[in-house]
């Protein structure tokens, strides 16, 4: 019986620290300021580092708690105090222009939600109860990010939203057992090295423009063709 309700346990937890994730990224959705959205995604980064670590736990896999530091350490305390010193230095407009409305987009976040419940659970019937809800959790965090990357018009919080969708990517990771961690350190690498190159990709389109909206990308086209 002990084991039982230790069983229960963990399984309502994983599922807690998992719907955190997942709400967190509805919250980078709803952020009208710059920095209320790096703060958010460093919260997501935490929630994302308390869930790999209590996999780890779960699933007697150590390796787990490799990619619960690096997530702790990197995208919530590294990348945070990096993004919010870019918008000191570059003196980013504190302000979010948004292709949507944030009733639309939180809308339109909800229906992928269902989208990902629909796609997952017929889809991986014979797999574990955890394993299938963990998957559908991360594919809709996937999707909020891919959502936050089309509806927002600045450059940094698009990178955001790419961020937070590679949240998503490992909170899959690390919900499917046996999973190894050369997958969960390959996104790890990926993502540091996209936010150096985004980082480069500020500053030349700030020094250009003197805007870092993407709308100015448009006279770059305009003045190759």
């Amino acid at each position: 019986m002990e084991h039982i309700g230790f069983g229960a346990f963990s399984y309502d937890l994983a599922h807690l620290l998992g719907a955190v994730v997942l709400v967190l990224s509805f919250a980078l959705l709803s952020q009208a300021r710059v920095t209320s959205v790096i703060n958010t995604y460093a919260l997501q980064a935490w929630a994302l580092a308390a869930a790999a670590g209590w996999q780890g736990w779960v699933q007697h896999a150590p390796h787990l708690y490799i990619t619960a530091a690096l997530a702790l350490f990197a995208k919530g305390i590294v990348i945070p105090i990096a993004l919010h010193g870019i918008v000191t230095r570059l003196r980013i407009s504190r302000g979010i222009d948004t292709a949507l409305g944030i009733f639309p987009t939180m809308a339109l976040g909800v229906m992928l939600v269902a989208l990902s419940i629909l796609v997952v659970l017929p889809t991986t019937i014979q797999s574990q109860a955890l394993t299938r809800e963990d998957l559908a959790t991360a594919l809709s965090v996937v999707l909020l990010g891919l959502l936050m990357m089309i509806s927002r018009r600045t450059a940094l919080t698009q990178v955001i939203g790419f961020m937070s969708l590679e949240n998503g990517l490992i909170l899959a990771a690390v919900g499917v057992e046996g999973m190894p961690l050369v997958v969960e350190l390959s996104v790890a690498v990926l993502v540091l090295v996209a936010f150096v190159v985004f980082g480069v990709f500020f500053f030349r389109i700030r020094a250009q423009f003197d805007s870092l909206e993407i709308r100015h990308l448009d006279r770059v086209g305009g003045a190759h063709r």
